[in-house]
């Protein structure tokens, strides 16, 4: 999915200019022309991913709606543009909040780094509120990806659930994200921040369910070296999240009912019982009713967790939200990885929802971290996928790569060359070895002063860099007269 810029001028032309350059690099455009329309656009509209916005326009000030924008609790990165580069300037626009600046004109390549920098802070920023929310245990259904009916039908059952201590089970196959569904219904409820314990009741040893469940004392048992508080009592004032419940062994059940029941755990080897006060959540991708029926889990246990069931949906049953999972991963791995990776292509995503995802979110999780792991290119293309497009990485891009500024200059050299097969651009010497390359990018920029009849515009475009830029190298490479003459 492309990153929505909000352009914020009341100039048009100016609008329109930033407009082509962000488009060019794939990066979808909303408009605004004064600071009020710019608030409101923020406000009302998701999905707006960073903001360039004028300083000085009629009415509304550009510091005046930034300092609005984010009193507004609004943490959308914003980059200001100003005519005047002044360092008050600069230094009250950081004040009341922006994340770069540039002076106006400025040449594509500055507007795109600006914006891509911007846009890597404010994955940044997410990605840290994201971890110290699950750090405190405030993760809330905010932080639940995903709009479809089966989401929100999760949605409107938790935080139901959340304004009670009701025992909760939460039924689904293996990584659908059970236990990200139990942090928000904590988080939602009165128990945020308070400890949040998750067990994981199939992988534990069955000599050491009880002692680290429950507790033991000191020299409770051979090796009870030390007392050891269970994870009940870890949990206490908090939510004990039991996942895979349905793996427990019969003799824990029993015990665990008793916890249930009474409020109260016995460690091994105490003297006398000790209250806890623990909410119960608990998760199983197994059928509970089936294992009750063959007697591999106790009934009155089953209907003392099934309080309030809340089925959680496969990825299958959940395609549309795939996009949106795609981006979330691809944004929390680029923070990880320093990466920047812009998007997937439309053909990979097309891909990608089509595909059945048995692993679930967990398997597209992991899907996403290789490919951006191994990912050239600014969007991850399906053969970034091969165990499920069955594409691989084409052949001459696995060849022996070369430097990239010298593909540039070969790439502008067959823009250029069209046509004029008798006008080539050399790239190696009479001996069959690179020529310098100052001495290629001269003949390249020459070539196409030639070419394009001195119209340094129309250059600057199709060498792929800013008016400024070439005008130095112009000067640089002693060309000056030629555009003279061509002018």
């Amino acid at each position: 999915m492309a990153k929505t810029i909000l352009i914020c001028d009341d100039d048009p032309t100016q609008r329109r200019l930033i407009q082509a350059v962000l488009e060019r690099e794939g990066f979808a455009v909303v408009h605004a022309e004064n600071g009020p329309q710019a608030y409101d656009r923020l406000t009302t509209t998701s999905g707006i991913d960073a903001v360039i916005l004028d300083l000085v326009m009629p009415g509304q000030s550009g510091i005046d709606t930034l300092k609005d924008i984010r009193a507004a609790g609004i943490r959308t990165p914003v980059v200001v543009l100003t005519a005047s580069g002044g360092i008050d300037t600069v230094v009250k626009a950081m004040q009341a909040g922006a994340q770069d600046f540039f002076i106006k004109p400025a040449s594509p390549e500055r507007i795109l780094v600006s914006v891509r920098n911007a846009l890597q802070m404010g994955d940044m920023a997410a990605e840290v509120t994201r971890l110290k929310k699950q750090v405190t245990n405030r993760t809330s259904f905010e932080d639940l990806v995903g709009t479809s009916g089966a989401m929100q039908m999760v949605r409107r059952l938790g935080e139901r659930a959340a304004r009670s201590g009701i025992p909760v089970l939460i039924l689904g196959e293996s990584g659908v994200g059970k236990e990200l569904i139990a942090r928000a219904i904590q988080g939602s409820s009165d128990r945020a921040g308070k400890p949040f314990v998750a067990v994981n009741c199939g992988a534990l040893p069955a000599n050491l369910v009880e002692s680290i469940l429950f507790g033991h004392e000191k020299g409770s048992f051979t090796g009870a070296s030390d007392k050891h508080l269970g994870k009940f009592q870890e949990a206490s004032g908090g939510t004990l999240f039991l996942d895979e419940v349905g793996e427990l062994p019969l003799d824990m059940q029993v015990k665990l009912l008793r916890a249930l029941q009474e409020g109260e755990i016995d460690p091994i080897g105490a003297k006398r019982p000790v209250k806890v006060d623990v909410r119960i959540i608990s998760a199983t991708n197994r059928n509970l009713q089936d294992q009750v029926k063959a007697g591999h889990f106790r009934e009155d246990l089953f209907y003392r967790l099934n309080v309030f069931p809340i089925e959680a949906p496969s990825l299958r049953e959940r395609r549309e939200d795939i996009p949106a999972l795609i981006e979330h991963f691809i944004r929390r791995f680029n923070v990880e990885e320093g990466k920047r990776v812009a998007g997937v292509a439309s053909d990979a995503i097309q891909l990608l929802c089509a595909y059945d995802w048995p692993g679930n979110v967990r398997q597209l999780e992991n899907t996403i971290y290789r490919a951006i792991v191994l990912a050239d290119t600014p969007h991850l293309q399906a053969y970034d996928f091969p165990a499920i497009s069955g594409q691989h990485l084409p052949q001459a891009a696995v060849s022996t790569p070369v430097p990239p500024i010298i593909a540039e200059h070969q790439a502008a050299m067959t823009q250029l060359d069209a046509g004029l097969p008798d006008q080539p651009v050399k790239i190696l010497d009479g001996a069959g070895h690179l020529r310098k390359l100052e001495e290629i990018e001269r003949d390249l920029i020459e070539h196409a002063i030639s070419v394009y009849a001195g119209h340094m515009s129309e250059v600057a475009r199709r060498l792929g860099i800013g008016r400024s830029t070439l005008y130095r190298k112009v000067r640089d490479c002693g060309l000056e007269g030629m555009v003279k003459e061509a002018g």
